[in-house]
């Protein structure tokens, strides 16, 4: 067998997310039935991708692997005799060109380092969230990425409430909790910037993500960048780690998926192998630990 790794970048207007599900027309699902039909696998494709995006997300940095027999990279020589891998992958990626639909692109095949795994080797993700507040709403040609927010945003608080959330905590306020996973994850980055055209763009990086987590955080944010909420509500919110009603998730086509982390090659069997241990916070207090699968879902 040989692990293929695929760079790849999806408009997620028109999927119901990234994982396979029935009669849902998803990313996995193209991606894998496009693999299957070129190299002619005789068991269906199946992809291990570095994050599960949510209906409507979209990525331009996503990484996943494939194992596939070493022979069927020899569906890819067709009538030129033997390739070379370079050539054959180089060849894969065209052959994929062709088949998938236009709102899913895979820019790059590779042979996999030994240890990669591209969800579990992974050291961070980062997302951005687009946001416009003008008057006239968004764009129409970028309404498919950028959220129009009709109330005027305040750079200055929205990083003031943003720098209150950073570090590693229990974010149990801002996931949806799932049975036998952690919520406790180590948010690197949360900052804003606002583009000459006038859209604000949030930078959120962390080891992983809960399922939900980076929206939310966005729409605590949000309330306090119009001043509905002080600047340390979304503060004082993430130290209560029970979910808000006050809390509301921003919507899923501002958010885009722009890089996945990895260590050095010599480095990333061990990585995979720490993230699968279960992690959990010291206890102070009445606080409880918590435990299970550290990139169990992404946004």
């Amino acid at each position: 067998m040989v692990r293929l790794r695929l760079d790849l970048a999806y408009d997620g207007s028109e999927f119901s997310g990234w994982a396979r599900q029935p009669g849902r027309r998803t990313v996995q699902g193209e991606l894998e039935q496009a693999l299957g039909r070129i190299l002619r696998l005789g068991e269906p494709a199946t992809l291990t991708v570095a994050g599960r995006t949510d209906a409507g997300v979209h990525a331009r940095g996503q990484v996943a692997h494939l194992d596939v027999p070493d022979d069927a990279l020899a569906e890819l020589d067709g009538n030129r005799g033997p390739l070379g891998v370079a050539e054959r992958l180089a060849a894969l990626v065209r052959r994929l060109g062709g088949v998938l639909p236009l709102d899913v692109r895979v820019h790059r095949v590779s042979v996999a380092p030994e240890g990669f795994d591209a969800r579990f080797s992974a050291t961070f993700r980062r997302y951005a969230y687009r946001v416009c507040d003008t008057a006239g709403g968004v764009d129409p040609l970028r309404r498919h990425e950028i959220v129009w927010h009709n109330r005027p945003l305040d750079l200055d608080a929205l990083n003031a409430a943003a720098a209150r959330l950073l570090g590693e905590h229990d974010f149990a306020a801002f996931c949806k909790k799932r049975e036998g996973a952690t919520t406790i994850r180590e948010l690197r980055r949360l900052d804003w910037a606002r583009e000459p055209g006038g859209v604000l763009v949030a930078t959120v990086v962390a080891d992983a993500f809960c399922h939900s987590m980076v929206r939310a955080l966005v729409g605590s944010l949000l309330a306090a960048g119009d001043g509905r909420r002080p600047v340390d509500w979304p503060g004082q919110v993430l130290v209560r780690a029970v979910r808000d009603s006050g809390v509301h998730v921003a919507p899923a086509h501002g958010l885009c998926l722009e890089e996945v982390g990895y260590p050095p090659d010599a480095e990333l069997a061990a990585r995979a192998a720490a993230t699968r241990r279960v992690r959990t916070l010291p206890v102070t207090g009445d606080a409880a630990s918590a435990a299970g699968d550290a990139a169990l879902q992404d946004e």
